[in-house]
This record gives structure tokens, C-alpha cells and sequence, in this order.
């Protein structure tokens, strides 16, 4: 490894980390991409972006739970069904051809935009019919610490946390990604939570999905050491930078950035697969 491809390697985990911390998702999203770029087989790239996920989703969870904004609780629901389906994505990733890897992967980024504007139309409808329904009781309205945080709820929640934490899971270790880029939009789907809140617990529930992932690839060989510790490294301190930011942004910002950033990736992803292909 040469001097220039450690600075790189450096300066991706960095931005990964920040973008962990501002749109709850571990990097892999990056860091694959980028592997793969640089040569890596694209097994080795998610393997190793999967430790590298590991020590940037801790350092910003506990930041986050210092600041008091991770429920640990909600972390543990969906978290324990992505455990199991992490070590079948581990393994999975390893038959398929690079190519329909990246397809896959490109597809899934191309779902997930879809999922978020689906959930952002399925809100303005609910706010109309709220504002034209009479409300029972007008004299007496409920204070707002009564509502319940999650009355827009779509599904059963423990269905929803166990639907959301399996999807993860599977995509943690197929992809190399921690599950936030499908964690976020099932969160505001199926839960009916906050875009900060669900990247919030995104980003702890990846701590569980990226341990699971990277053991199982580590237990098949895949996983570059050294390579994953330097984007790691990185990771740590963009985590560290953009989870204090977060809580200062609008929803309205985020969901554009979260959006914006799934669509150029894809556009890479799909140029990655053409080339693998074609070759």
C-alpha cells in the first residue's frame, strides 16, 4: 500500500463517517463503491467496508446516547432479527457473480428513493385529512406531551421492527452496507418515525448488523484488515463531527441529502456492474 492510496483510504473514511452521523447509514454505500474502484474484489470490498462500518456506527452511537438521543430499546427490537439474516447475507455474497452483485445493489438504492418519497406523500395526505376532519372536543385538545410519538404508525410495530431489522440484516452482510440506506426509509414507513430519529437509530441498530456481517465474512477470509482499520480511523471522527450537527439540520434538508446521494450512487454502482460484465 502506498502512500497516496493511504491518504484516500483515509479521507473516504472520514466521509463516510460523516455521512454515517448526518443520514444513518454506516458508509458502505461509499466505501464500496470506492473498494471496488481501487481494485478490490467486490467480495473483499464488503467484507472490509463492513469493519470499517463497525467502528464508525459505535463511535457515533455513543455519541448519540451521550446526547441523549438513542433509544436503546428500539435499537434492541430491530436489531436482534438483523443479526440472523446478516450471516445468510454473508454468505450469499459470496456465490453470487460481482456483477448481479452490483446490480442488486444499484436496484436497491433505486427502492429506496421510491420508499422515501412514498412515506413523504403518505404524510401530507394524513396532515389534509386531519385539517378537514372535525376534531371532538375542540375546547378541551389534548396536550401535545399526550400524542402518542409514533400515531402514524402504518403496521403492527413489532412486525415492522422485525420487518425492518431482517432487511438490514440481509443487506449488511450481501452488500456491505450497515442497512441504514433500508433502515431509514422502513423507519418512516412502516413506524412513522422522524427522519432524525430514524437515522438516530439507524445508526445503533449498525453497530449489531455491521458485528454480525463482518464475523461471518471475516469466518470466509474475505475481510482485509489493515484496509478496514484506516477507513475505520477515519470513520470514527466524521461519525463524531456530523452527529452533533444533525439535531440542528431540517427534516426537509436531510431528506433531500439522503435522497440525493442514493441516486448518484446508483448511477456509479450501474457503471461498476457494466464494467464487470463486459469484462
Amino acid at each position: 500500500m502506498n502512500v497516496s492510496e493511504l491518504l484516500i483510504l483515509g479521507a473516504a473514511g472520514l466521509f463516510a463517517g460523516i455521512l454515517a452521523g448526518f443520514l444513518g447509514i454506516g458508509g458502505g454505500t461509499v466505501l464500496v463503491p470506492l473498494l471496488v474502484a481501487l481494485k478490490y474484489a467486490p467480495v473483499e470490498a464488503v467484507a472490509t467496508s463492513g469493519l470499517s462500518i463497525v467502528i464508525t456506527a459505535i463511535s457515533g452511537s455513543i455519541q448519540n446516547w451521550r446526547m441523549g438521543y438513542l433509544s436503546l430499546s428500539q435499537v434492541a427490537g430491530i436489531g436482534f432479527p438483523a443479526v440472523i439474516t446478516a450471516q445468510l447475507g454473508a454468505y450469499l455474497a459470496g456465490i453470487f457473480p460481482p456483477y448481479l452483485l452490483l446490480v442488486c445493489f444499484g436496484l436497491l438504492l433505486w427502492l429506496n428513493i421510491y420508499l422515501i418519497e412514498v412515506r413523504k406523500r403518505l404524510t401530507a395526505k394524513k396532515a389534509e385529512g386531519e385539517e378537514s376532519s372535525p376534531i371532538p372536543n375542540a375546547q378541551f385538545p389534548m396536550p401535545n406531551a399526550q400524542l402518542p410519538n409514533n400515531s402514524n404508525i402504518l403496521f403492527n410495530p413489532t412486525f415492522a421492527k422485525i420487518a425492518t431489522g431482517s432487511a438490514a440484516g440481509l443487506l449488511a452482510g450481501l452488500f456491505g452496507v450497515g442497512g441504514g440506506v433500508i433502515m431509514v426509509p422502513l423507519q418512516i414507513l412502516l413506524l412513522g418515525e422522524s427522519i432524525k430519529k430514524a437515522i438516530q437509530t439507524s445508526l445503533g441498530v449498525i453497530v449489531i448488523t455491521a458485528i454480525s456481517a463482518t464475523a461471518g465474512h471475516a469466518a470466509r477470509g474475505n475481510v482485509l484488515w489493515v484496509v478496514g482499520l484506516i477507513l475505520g480511523c477515519g470513520g470514527l471522527l466524521g461519525a463524531q463531527i456530523s452527529t452533533r450537527f444533525l439535531p440542528r439540520l431540517s427534516d426537509r434538508t436531510i431528506s433531500l441529502a439522503f435522497r440525493s446521494l442514493l441516486a448518484i450512487l446508483s448511477i456509479y454502482i450501474f457503471w461498476q456492474a457494466w464494467q464487470k460484465f463486459s469484462h
